[in-house]
């Protein structure tokens, strides 16, 4: 990716608190392309914030060359002087001011800006965010999802050299949240200009972001699109921390019958497909197999193992199945209502071509 190409670079972030005792971000790296979202997606405590912060220049990193937005260096430059726009989670407007003069106050600050070209952006992000009916009205009158939209608009109208986004939609409802982030993707798309997108709801990361970037302890885990996030986890932690239900997990080893390769758990001792093997067998011993719960089949017979059914629950156009197998809890994921009952006993096979294969410290094998 060339210079010229990225609105936004992060580069060997370091931010650090109390004089260096907590450490909050470690050599964060990203590239966000002109034109490009990016989802900050971790646990809280994990960085994200800060991360976003120090781009918009509401922390101070402690390298100097942290910081670049279309080539320059911002590390040490004022958040004024940055032309970025955040959007907090609260929508913070002006009791006092109409949704029009709450939309324009930045521009209201700016001499260099005058009346009509205010009032220009104005009706234009009014008209992208579905607001002209509601430009004389005050936040009392308005929805919570009416409320983002006033906040996007007035960040909109600054035209800033990138979108910075803190958790926007985190204090809507469901079917809000699912609109409001259908409305900012197609609001991104439109003025193609770099968003960073800061959520620790893995649904909306999968579905918003053309990258995700998986943030553990300040630390990046894995940087990558959403497609490659899900079914090619770096880590254990990623593996986990992306798809609801969680990924089951078997503690395996790998032995060698003098025929074929073996994977051996206190649940199944089953042959390896060849393919596999030959990657795996120069690795490790020991194997943390992970299976996302869509990849495993239920049947009446001829499966890897067997469990007991303890409660099936209707999602919808699915139906999850948990199993309890030697003690452990295990999760299936059905098309439709399934026909298992509580009490059932079902075989259960597994799609090892969709399978993650950890060592004993996390770290995916292949």
């Amino acid at each position: 990716m060339s210079n010229q190409s990225i609105g936004v670079r992060v580069h060997h972030l370091r931010k650090t608190f109390r004089r260096g005792e907590v450490q909050a971000c470690d050599d964060v790296n990203l590239d966000i392309a002109q034109g490009e979202l990016l989802v900050l997606l971790g646990p809280s405590g994990c960085g994200k914030t800060t991360t976003l912060r120090c781009i918009a220049g509401l922390e101070l990193p402690d390298n100097d060359d942290a910081i670049w937005v279309n080539g320059k260096n911002m590390t040490r430059v004022a958040p004024k002087d940055r032309n970025l726009a955040f959007v907090f989670q609260e929508t913070a407007m002006f009791p006092h001011l109409t949704v029009r003069r709450n939309i324009s106050f930045g521009l209201d600050m700016r001499r260099k800006v005058n009346k009509a070209e205010i009032n220009r952006r104005v009706d234009d992000a009014a008209q992208m965010l579905k607001l002209q009916q509601l430009l004389d009205r005050y936040p009392r009158e308005l929805s919570g999802g009416q409320g983002q939209r006033v906040a996007l608009g007035r960040a909109i109208v600054t035209e800033p050299d990138a979108f910075l986004l803190d958790e926007p939609l985190a204090a809507l409802d469901a079917a809000l949240r699912v609109e409001m982030r259908t409305e900012i993707k197609l609001i991104q798309r439109r003025l193609k200009t770099a968003m960073i997108f800061v959520t620790h709801d893995q649904e909306e990361a999968l579905t918003i972001g053309d990258k995700i970037a998986v943030m553990k302890d300040g630390v990046v885990q894995q940087e990558d699109t959403p497609h490659q996030i899900y079914h090619r986890p770096v880590n254990l932690f990623v593996g986990t921390f992306i798809g609801s239900p969680p990924i089951n997990q078997f503690q395996c080893s790998l032995q060698d019958d003098g025929t074929t390769w073996r994977l051996i758990s206190r649940h199944f001792n089953i042959a390896l497909p060849d393919s596999i093997a030959q990657r795996l067998k120069p690795i490790s011993a020991l194997v943390i197999l992970g299976l996302r719960p869509e990849f495993l089949r239920l049947g009446d017979s001829q499966g890897d193992f067997t469990g007991v059914v303890k409660l099936t629950e209707l999602l919808g156009s699915r139906t999850l199945v948990l199993i309890e197998s030697e003690g452990e809890e295990i999760r299936a994921l059905v098309q439709g209502a399934s026909q298992v009952k509580e009490g059932d006993q079902v075989s259960l096979s597994l799609d090892l071509d969709k399978a993650f294969y950890f060592d004993e410290n996390g770290m995916a094998l292949i």
